[in-house]
């Protein structure tokens, strides 16, 4: 995703989630979603939306604890109070995409996504998209 190979990104996760769905094994779909970019919101959740809502239940359960010292170069906390869709946004916008890039990539119009990050920005307590990289997996 860092490389914006969107496509082979995409082959990538659903090569894996067509190994673990049979046996229902999607932990680690949940344990990953931050470092998965955006793919879960933009390739699970339209499919198996279901599928999806058991995936972020996991996240929650799974990062309740780690999501405080995110960034582990900086020590910033992040993520506590943003929701996974506006965590996805803003690692994509950390990592320079534009929001259009993001709305094409998560399959939601530019306006979302600028909201989206401006949430995030708000709840983060910073003013600038490039404050971002401090909060965020690179």
């Amino acid at each position: 995703m860092s490389l914006k190979q969107t496509d082979k990104a995409k082959g990538h996760l659903l090569a894996a989630w067509e190994l673990a769905q049979p046996d229902d094994l999607i932990e680690g779909f949940g344990e990953h979603h931050g470092l998965l970019g955006g793919l879960l919101e933009a390739v699970i959740k339209p499919q198996w939306p279901e599928d999806f809502k058991r995936i972020i239940d996991i996240t929650y359960r799974f990062s309740a604890g780690w999501r405080r010292i995110h960034n582990p170069e900086t020590g910033h906390d992040v993520a506590d109070d943003l929701t996974t869709t506006e965590f996805a946004a803003s690692m994509l916008a950390a990592r320079g995409w534009t929001n259009q890039e993001i709305a094409d990539h998560m399959h939601i119009s530019p306006n979302t996504v600028k909201r989206y990050i401006s949430t995030s920005l708000e709840k983060l307590h910073i003013s600038r998209r490039q404050d971002l990289k401090q909060f965020m997996l690179l």
